[in-house]
């Protein structure tokens, strides 16, 4: 075989694996960050969070194998709605397992174990939501067959509502009068779910009066939810 040949295959092999990483990584970035862009970039997407009170998503995903990553690419992530709402709104992180090693540079390989065992991560796609503290956990969402850029931006919204950073930007924009009754609004919300984990944790025995007592809690927990959304 000539050196010719040789150094022709080379460069198609350079060629695919590139092509390769770019169509399974959505061309998310390797280094560097900006609002509503993938970046593999932990640290300072982090970083960028905290200076910017932005929250943060982390993609768990295996971007070259994983059926129901490549679905949520194909029908959230790509779309339009969703890069206009997330150029402003978040800082978006991959964190890959992809079968072609190479997609993920070598210095962020272990570090993304390291991650995947820090927030529990047991299957592909998972999404952590983070505060902006790059500390507090808000949330976990996951992929759906019917899932659109329209629900997932619900599911993040429902989350961010508890976010410290969120409710700070909200209150800011209040009367006094109206953050009065958002606080307090929020307190009872916090009660709530304190009282209802707290019920629960004493194993009550399962008839007919403490399941209506379980719905009552869940009844008020959804009004006073509903009655938070109303204020944004």
């Amino acid at each position: 075989m000539s050196k010719k040949v040789i150094l022709s295959s080379v460069v198609l092999g350079i060629i695919a694996l590139l092509v390769a990483g770019f169509l399974f990584t959505g061309s998310t970035a390797n280094q560097g960050v900006k609002t509503g862009e993938w970046t593999m970039d932990y640290d300072s997407a982090l970083k960028f969070a905290t200076e910017n009170k932005l929250p943060v998503m982390l993609n768990f995903t295996g971007s070259d194998w994983c059926g129901w990553c490549k679905l949520m690419q194909k029908s959230v992530f790509s779309q339009e709605e969703w890069k206009q709402y997330a150029k402003n709104r978040m800082v978006l992180v991959t964190i890959d397992f992809p079968r072609n090693q190479s997609i993920v540079p070598v210095e962020y390989q272990a570090r993304n174990q390291q991650l995947q065992q820090k927030y529990g991560v047991q299957g592909y796609p998972t999404y952590i939501i983070l505060d902006s503290d790059g500390k507090t956990v808000l949330g976990k969402l996951g992929a759906g067959r019917d899932k659109t850029p329209q629900i997932i931006i619900r599911e993040l919204e429902d989350v961010l509502m508890f976010s410290k950073t969120e409710i700070e930007k909200a209150m800011s924009k209040m009367t006094p009068e109206q953050a009065k009754a958002y606080r307090e609004t929020l307190d009872k919300y916090n009660s709530l779910q304190k009282e209802l984990q707290s019920w629960l944790s004493t194993r009550p025995e399962k008839n007919e009066a403490n399941v209506q007592k379980y719905n009552t809690f869940l009844d008020e927990i959804t009004k006073t939810q509903e009655a938070l959304a109303n204020f944004n």
